[in-house]
Protein backbone atom coordinates (compact mmCIF):
# COMPACT_ATOMS: atom_id res chain seq x y z
CA UNK A 1 0.00 0.00 0.00
CA UNK A 2 1.10 3.51 -0.74
CA UNK A 3 2.66 4.97 2.34
CA UNK A 4 1.60 8.94 0.91
CA UNK A 5 -2.06 10.10 1.36
CA UNK A 6 -4.42 8.20 -0.82
CA UNK A 7 -7.94 10.07 -1.75
CA UNK A 8 -10.50 7.68 -3.60
CA UNK A 9 -12.62 9.99 -6.08
CA UNK A 10 -15.59 8.17 -7.27
CA UNK A 11 -17.12 9.31 -10.41
CA UNK A 12 -20.99 8.85 -9.67
CA UNK A 13 -22.61 12.10 -10.88
CA UNK A 14 -24.48 11.40 -13.99
CA UNK A 15 -28.21 10.78 -14.63
CA UNK A 16 -27.46 7.49 -16.47
CA UNK A 17 -29.54 7.73 -19.19
CA UNK A 18 -28.98 4.94 -21.05
CA UNK A 19 -28.99 3.36 -18.04
CA UNK A 20 -32.51 4.14 -16.90
CA UNK A 21 -31.85 6.20 -13.68
CA UNK A 22 -28.40 7.42 -12.08
CA UNK A 23 -26.19 4.72 -11.63
CA UNK A 24 -25.40 5.99 -8.17
CA UNK A 25 -28.78 4.88 -7.10
CA UNK A 26 -28.58 1.56 -8.85
CA UNK A 27 -29.37 -1.36 -6.85
CA UNK A 28 -30.65 0.63 -3.84
CA UNK A 29 -27.12 1.81 -3.26
CA UNK A 30 -25.40 -1.57 -3.50
CA UNK A 31 -23.00 -0.07 -6.40
CA UNK A 32 -22.36 2.94 -4.25
CA UNK A 33 -21.37 0.80 -1.09
CA UNK A 34 -19.54 -1.81 -3.35
CA UNK A 35 -17.30 0.83 -5.07
CA UNK A 36 -16.24 3.19 -1.54
CA UNK A 37 -15.99 0.13 0.23
CA UNK A 38 -13.61 -0.97 -2.60
CA UNK A 39 -11.35 2.17 -2.66
CA UNK A 40 -11.54 2.48 1.30
CA UNK A 41 -10.19 -1.61 1.76
CA UNK A 42 -7.73 -1.16 -1.11
CA UNK A 43 -5.76 1.57 0.51
CA UNK A 44 -7.76 4.95 0.09
CA UNK A 45 -7.47 7.26 3.01
CA UNK A 46 -10.68 8.98 2.41
CA UNK A 47 -13.16 8.53 -0.05
CA UNK A 48 -14.58 11.72 -1.79
CA UNK A 49 -18.30 10.72 -4.02
CA UNK A 50 -18.96 13.30 -6.72
CA UNK A 51 -22.94 14.17 -7.20
CA UNK A 52 -24.92 15.77 -9.68
CA UNK A 53 -28.20 14.23 -11.61
CA UNK A 54 -28.93 12.44 -8.25
CA UNK A 55 -28.39 12.64 -4.25
CA UNK A 56 -27.46 9.49 -2.76
CA UNK A 57 -27.11 8.50 1.28
CA UNK A 58 -23.29 8.53 2.05
CA UNK A 59 -21.48 5.57 3.58
CA UNK A 60 -20.26 6.63 7.02
CA UNK A 61 -17.03 9.02 6.47
CA UNK A 62 -17.62 9.16 2.98
CA UNK A 63 -17.94 12.78 1.59
CA UNK A 64 -20.54 14.04 -0.77
CA UNK A 65 -19.09 16.64 -3.52
CA UNK A 66 -21.86 18.09 -5.08
CA UNK A 67 -21.47 19.50 -8.78
CA UNK A 68 -24.40 21.59 -10.38
CA UNK A 69 -22.66 21.12 -13.66
CA UNK A 70 -22.88 17.70 -13.90
CA UNK A 71 -24.67 17.69 -17.12
CA UNK A 72 -21.47 18.79 -18.96
CA UNK A 73 -20.35 15.31 -18.76
CA UNK A 74 -17.74 13.28 -16.85
CA UNK A 75 -15.00 16.22 -17.33
CA UNK A 76 -17.15 17.87 -14.68
CA UNK A 77 -17.24 15.54 -12.34
CA UNK A 78 -13.38 14.72 -12.70
CA UNK A 79 -12.41 18.25 -12.54
CA UNK A 80 -14.63 18.85 -9.30
CA UNK A 81 -13.28 15.79 -7.82
CA UNK A 82 -10.07 16.21 -7.95
CA UNK A 83 -10.24 19.62 -7.06
CA UNK A 84 -11.58 18.10 -3.64
CA UNK A 85 -8.78 15.86 -3.47
CA UNK A 86 -6.46 18.74 -3.84
CA UNK A 87 -4.48 17.95 -0.25
CA UNK A 88 -4.09 13.74 -1.54
CA UNK A 89 -0.57 12.71 -3.29
CA UNK A 90 -2.38 9.99 -5.24
CA UNK A 91 -6.08 10.13 -6.34
CA UNK A 92 -7.37 6.97 -7.12
CA UNK A 93 -10.51 7.76 -9.32
CA UNK A 94 -13.08 5.09 -10.20
CA UNK A 95 -16.49 5.18 -11.35
CA UNK A 96 -19.69 3.86 -9.71
CA UNK A 97 -20.36 1.67 -12.72
CA UNK A 98 -17.90 -1.13 -12.79
CA UNK A 99 -19.38 -2.51 -9.76
CA UNK A 100 -17.04 -5.89 -9.97
CA UNK A 101 -14.19 -3.89 -9.34
CA UNK A 102 -12.93 -4.99 -5.74
CA UNK A 103 -10.38 -3.41 -3.10
CA UNK A 104 -7.98 -5.55 -4.74
CA UNK A 105 -7.69 -3.92 -7.91
CA UNK A 106 -7.29 -0.98 -5.98
CA UNK A 107 -4.35 -2.09 -4.03
CA UNK A 108 -2.61 -3.44 -7.06
CA UNK A 109 -2.84 -0.22 -8.93
CA UNK A 110 -2.18 2.20 -5.84
CA UNK A 111 1.10 -0.54 -5.15
CA UNK A 112 2.23 0.41 -9.42
CA UNK A 113 1.63 4.18 -8.76
CA UNK A 114 4.95 4.42 -6.55
CA UNK A 115 7.34 4.13 -10.06
CA UNK A 116 5.56 6.83 -12.30
CA UNK A 117 2.97 8.35 -10.30
CA UNK A 118 0.21 6.99 -12.81
CA UNK A 119 -1.30 3.52 -12.76
CA UNK A 120 -4.80 2.19 -14.39
CA UNK A 121 -5.89 -1.14 -13.62
CA UNK A 122 -6.48 -2.95 -17.06
CA UNK A 123 -9.27 -5.64 -17.72
CA UNK A 124 -7.87 -8.63 -20.19
CA UNK A 125 -5.94 -5.82 -22.11
CA UNK A 126 -8.81 -3.10 -22.10
CA UNK A 127 -8.05 0.02 -19.90
CA UNK A 128 -10.43 0.68 -17.21
CA UNK A 129 -10.79 2.30 -13.68
CA UNK A 130 -9.70 3.38 -11.17
CA UNK A 131 -7.12 5.49 -12.52
CA UNK A 132 -4.54 6.71 -10.39
CA UNK A 133 -2.82 10.29 -10.63
CA UNK A 134 0.28 11.45 -8.26
CA UNK A 135 -0.35 15.26 -7.87
CA UNK A 136 2.07 16.27 -9.94
CA UNK A 137 0.07 15.21 -12.94
CA UNK A 138 -3.36 16.35 -11.72
CA UNK A 139 -3.48 20.20 -13.61
CA UNK A 140 -2.16 18.59 -16.87
CA UNK A 141 -4.62 15.56 -16.41
CA UNK A 142 -7.32 18.30 -15.63
CA UNK A 143 -6.39 20.52 -18.82
CA UNK A 144 -7.42 17.50 -21.00
CA UNK A 145 -10.61 17.04 -19.33
CA UNK A 146 -13.95 17.64 -21.75
CA UNK A 147 -17.18 16.83 -22.32
CA UNK A 148 -17.54 13.08 -21.42
CA UNK A 149 -13.89 12.53 -21.23
CA UNK A 150 -12.13 12.71 -17.55
CA UNK A 151 -8.72 11.63 -18.33
CA UNK A 152 -8.93 9.51 -21.15
CA UNK A 153 -6.78 11.96 -23.33
CA UNK A 154 -4.66 12.50 -20.63
CA UNK A 155 -2.98 9.05 -20.45
CA UNK A 156 -3.49 8.03 -24.08
CA UNK A 157 -0.14 7.21 -25.84
CA UNK A 158 1.75 8.23 -22.78
CA UNK A 159 4.97 5.72 -22.03
CA UNK A 160 4.64 6.55 -18.33
CA UNK A 161 1.34 5.13 -17.32
CA UNK A 162 1.99 1.31 -15.17
CA UNK A 163 -0.86 -1.04 -16.93
CA UNK A 164 -1.85 -3.12 -14.71
CA UNK A 165 -3.73 -6.70 -15.31
CA UNK A 166 -6.35 -7.15 -12.97
CA UNK A 167 -8.96 -9.79 -14.92
CA UNK A 168 -7.85 -11.96 -12.65
CA UNK A 169 -10.09 -9.96 -9.65
CA UNK A 170 -12.88 -8.88 -11.97
CA UNK A 171 -13.99 -7.79 -15.25
CA UNK A 172 -14.01 -4.11 -15.15
CA UNK A 173 -16.90 -4.05 -17.12
CA UNK A 174 -18.64 -0.55 -16.84
CA UNK A 175 -22.54 -1.13 -17.14
CA UNK A 176 -24.33 1.76 -19.48
CA UNK A 177 -27.14 -0.62 -19.61
CA UNK A 178 -29.51 -2.58 -17.24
Amino acid sequence: MVSDLAVGVLLAAGAGTRYGSPKVLAHDGLWLRTAVRALRDGGCDRVLVVLGAADAAMPDGVIAVHIPDWHQGMSASFTAGLSAASDAEYAVVHVVDTPDVGPEVVQAILAAARETGLARAVFDGRPGHPVVLARRHVEAAVASASGDSGARDFLRGRDDVVAVECSQWATGIDHDYR
